[in-house]
C-alpha cells in the first residue's frame, strides 16, 4: 500500500512556536490548489503501488480550503489512484474553523478522520501561542464532529511551556481523555530560531524550556494515556487499538509515500524528493514546466540510518532479521555490537529491539549512536 500527503501551505495566523512552512497570505490560493492538481498529473507514477491506503492533508491549515478546492484535489487523485476499502483520508484543522457545515461538507467529501490542533486548554497559553481559537471552541469543536458523525478524531497537545506545571499538566491530560478520541498526538515544546518565540527568546524574553519537568510531563502523559486504553505506539503518539494513524505509520515503517505541495516531502524506498519551499516558486515552476523539487538518491547506510532513527521510535522497533535481510550481514554485526553498549536502554524479543520508557526520552540520541557513518 502507498500514501499520499498533500501540504496545504495557509494559516490566517503564524503561531509563536511553528516552524513548518506556511503563508499568512491567501491570495495565490487559488493558483496553488491548480499546481496542486498539476504536480499529481505529472508525478502519480512516482508510486509503483497505486492502490493507496492514506490521504493526508497537512500544512499549513487544510480546512482554509473550500469544498470546491477540496474537491477537485481529491477527484485528481482518483483519476491516478485506486482508494483502498479501507483508505484513512485525514484532514488536518483548527477548532475555529469547525462548524455544522464545514464537517457535513468534509465528510460528503469522502474524509474519515480529522485532526484537530487544540495544543491546549488553557486561554492564556493559547494566546501566547498566537492560536485563532480559545478553550471553549477546543472542546465544542470536538462534540460538534463526533455529533456530524467523525468516529476517527485525534488531537493535538503541546507541552513544556512555561504556563505548564506537573499540577496543569495532569489537568490537560484529564480533559483530553474526558473527549473520547480515538487518538492523540502530544509534543514537547521546541523552540526554532527562526520563529517569534525563538525571537524572543534570543532576546532574552522568553525562558528555555525545561527539560527536567518536560521529561517528567512525558512520563505523566504516557502512563495516564496507556492507562486508559491508549497504546504508545510511537514516542509522540497514542491510539486506541485499530485508529494508529495509517499516514504516520507509513513513515516510521518506510512505506513509499508521494508528498504533493510547497516542502513536501516524498519517498519510494531508494530515494527522497522534496519540493521547493515557496509558493510563487512553485506555482511559476509547475506553470512553466520547469523543475521544482531535488532529489537524493539512499545508500545502503543512509536507508540503514532512517530505518533505525524511525523504527526506534516505534513498539516495532527495530527487527535483527530484518536489519540482516535489508541490508546485509555486516549492517547486522554492526547493529548487534551498537545495542551491545545500549542494552539498558533496550527490550529484547524475538531479537526485536524497543526502547524502554525513560529512554524514549532520548530515543534519536540513541539512535544517532547506532549509525553508520560514511
Amino acid at each position: 500500500m502507498s500514501g499520499v500527503y498533500i501540504h496545504i501551505p495557509f494559516c490566517k495566523k503564524a503561531c509563536s512556536y511553528c516552524d513548518f512552512f506556511f503563508s499568512t497570505n491567501l491570495s495565490s490560493k487559488e493558483n496553488l490548489v491548480k499546481a496542486l492538481n498539476k504536480e499529481i498529473n505529472l508525478r502519480s507514477d512516482y508510486l509503483s503501488n497505486k492502490n493507496l491506503d492514506s490521504i493526508y492533508f497537512g500544512g499549513g491549515t487544510p480546512s482554509l480550503l473550500s469544498h470546491e478546492e477540496l474537491r477537485t484535489v481529491l477527484e485528481t487523485l482518483k483519476s491516478h489512484f485506486t482508494f483502498g476499502k479501507n483508505i484513512e483520508i485525514t484532514l488536518e484543522v483548527n477548532p475555529d474553523d469547525i462548524t455544522t457545515k464545514s464537517l457535513r461538507d468534509w465528510f460528503q467529501l469522502g474524509f474519515n478522520r480529522l485532526s484537530i490542533g487544540l495544543q491546549s486548554f488553557d486561554d492564556e497559553e493559547l494566546k501566547w501561542m498566537n492560536r485563532a481559537h480559545t478553550a471553549t471552541e477546543s472542546l465544542a469543536s470536538v462534540k460538534l464532529a463526533q455529533d456530524a458523525g467523525f468516529n476517527n478524531l485525534t488531537i493535538d497537545l503541546i507541552y513544556g511551556s512555561k504556563f505548564q506545571s506537573l499540577k496543569t499538566w495532569e489537568k490537560t491530560l484529564t480533559t483530553a481523555m474526558s473527549l473520547e478520541t480515538q487518538h492523540i498526538s502530544s509534543y514537547n515544546l521546541t523552540i526554532e530560531n527562526k520563529t517569534a518565540l525563538g525571537v524572543n527568546f534570543n532576546k532574552g524574553i522568553e525562558p528555555p524550556v525545561s527539560d527536567d519537568l518536560s521529561s517528567k510531563q512525558f512520563i505523566m502523559m504516557a502512563d495516564a494515556f496507556e492507562d486508559a486504553g491508549f497504546v504508545h505506539y510511537e514516542i509522540s503518539n497514542f491510539g486506541k487499538p485499530n485508529f494508529f494513524a495509517k499516514h504516520n505509520s507509513n513513515y516510521w515503517l518506510q512505506q513509499a509515500y508521494l508528498g504533493i505541495g510547497p516542502s513536501a516531502h516524498s519517498f519510494n524506498g531508494n530515494s527522497r524528493q522534496w519540493n521547493v519551499s515557496n509558493n510563487s516558486s512553485y506555482i511559476k515552476s509547475l506553470d512553466t514546466d520547469q523543475s521544482f523539487f531535488e532529489k537524493e538518491e539512499l545508500s545502503v547506510n543512509n536507508r540503514y540510518n532512517e530505518y533505525v532513527l524511525t523504527r526506534l521510535r516505534t513498539i516495532w522497533g527495530c527487527d535483527l532479521n530484518e536489519i540482516k535481510a535489508q541490508f546485509g550481514e555486516v549492517i547486522a554485526k554492526h547493529f548487534k555490537n551498537g545495542i551491545l553498549v545500549k542494552k539498558n536502554f533496550l527490550i529484547e524479543k524475538n531479537k526485536v529491539f524497543t526502547l524502554t520508557k525513560s529512554a524514549k526520552l532520548q530515543a534519536d540520541g540513541i539512535a544517532s549512536d547506532l549509525f553508520i557513518l560514511d
